[in-house]
């Protein structure tokens, strides 16, 4: 019998426009960007709908702005009837998207959670001001070139493994100087280097101030127990009680995140159908370079709304 988890984007995913089609036809994603534009104080869903860009790429925007459309784009299957509480057997978020698995699953409401994420992105971005540094994709490496790499690179400074998206393709977080000599030295370790454009070294020591401050945050958000399983980054175990959600989130603000073992304990649980939902279409194509053999669907826009049909067409 099949086995369904719905995974849910993070930063990098967004983009001017997102989640107004949705919008446009459905009631229930009407009603959560206005509960968003109410929560924060701010027309989330203009800079959603018609941004400018520059406004939308900033971290305490964007990280509201995917949540929201995130969940917009859940609650609009679930208006659609979709019986989500059956098909869904567990959740897993990249980063960002930790944070809407975890309401999908009804332990975080849906106020708390996008207040949540707009302080994470801001203390992230005010960690990142504070210490110039960056993060670089390498590609071809298997983790222990990617750590041999770093340790070469360092030279006294943070670099560290960040997100270990997929097989061949890990981020590389910390400063910046150590981040230009890993470009420079990566045909030395047989892997190819791209710099990446954001706005500091994100899952890296050099957010530890950014966890601190999240820790007094998350200690006053509320969190329920979760009706499904719910896959954390940090340690790909699943998330308990709401100290240990709380511990797990606080984490990885400066862990890696480890998402190819995290769909791989999936897999290996005997999921075999993943339904990315949210913005953009990242986590889809980073499960066909996981494995190819399992379905991904992915439902972004207001045209993969009708996923019943999808689901019934094999």
């Amino acid at each position: 019998m099949s086995k369904t988890a719905f995974i849910f984007p993070g930063q990098g995913s967004q983009a001017v426009g997102m989640g107004k089609d949705v919008a446009e036809v459905s009631s229930a994603a009407r009603e959560i960007f206005a509960r968003a534009d109410e929560a924060l104080g701010m027309k989330l869903s203009d800079a959603c709908f018609e941004g400018p860009d520059a406004e939308l790429t900033r971290t305490d925007v964007q990280q509201p702005a995917i949540f929201t459309v995130s969940v917009a784009i859940w609650e609009s299957l679930k208006e659609r009837g979709l019986d989500v509480g059956s098909l869904m057997g567990a959740t897993a978020g990249l980063s960002l998207g930790e944070y809407t698995a975890l309401y999908a699953a009804g332990s975080l409401s849906f106020e708390d959670g996008v207040r949540l994420v707009r302080r994470r992105g801001a203390l992230m971005q005010e960690a990142a001001t504070s210490t110039p540094s960056g993060m670089v994709s390498i590609i071809g490496g298997d983790e222990e070139k990617v750590v041999a790499l770093c340790e070469d690179a360092a030279q006294g400074d943070v670099l560290v493994p960040a997100n270990f998206n997929c097989p061949g393709q890990i981020v590389i977080s910390g400063a910046t100087a150590a981040c230009e000599r890993a470009v420079e030295l990566a045909d030395k370790h047989g892997v190819r280097a791209i710099a990446l454009k954001v706005a500091g070294a994100f899952h890296s020591p050099i957010m530890a101030s950014a966890a601190d401050g999240l820790s007094g945050v998350l200690a006053e958000t509320e969190f329920g127990a979760s009706n499904c399983p719910v896959i954390a980054n940090v340690d790909t175990e699943q998330h308990g009680d709401a100290d240990s959600t709380r511990d797990k989130l606080t984490r990885q603000m400066t862990g890696a995140v480890r998402w190819t073992d995290s769909i791989q304990r999936l897999i290996g649980e005997g999921y075999d159908c993943f339904i990315e939902v949210g913005p953009g279409r990242v986590l889809t194509g980073l499960m066909r370079k996981i494995d190819r053999k399992k379905r991904a669907i992915n439902v972004s826009t207001a045209d993969g709304l009708d996923l019943e049909a999808v689901l019934a067409a094999g």
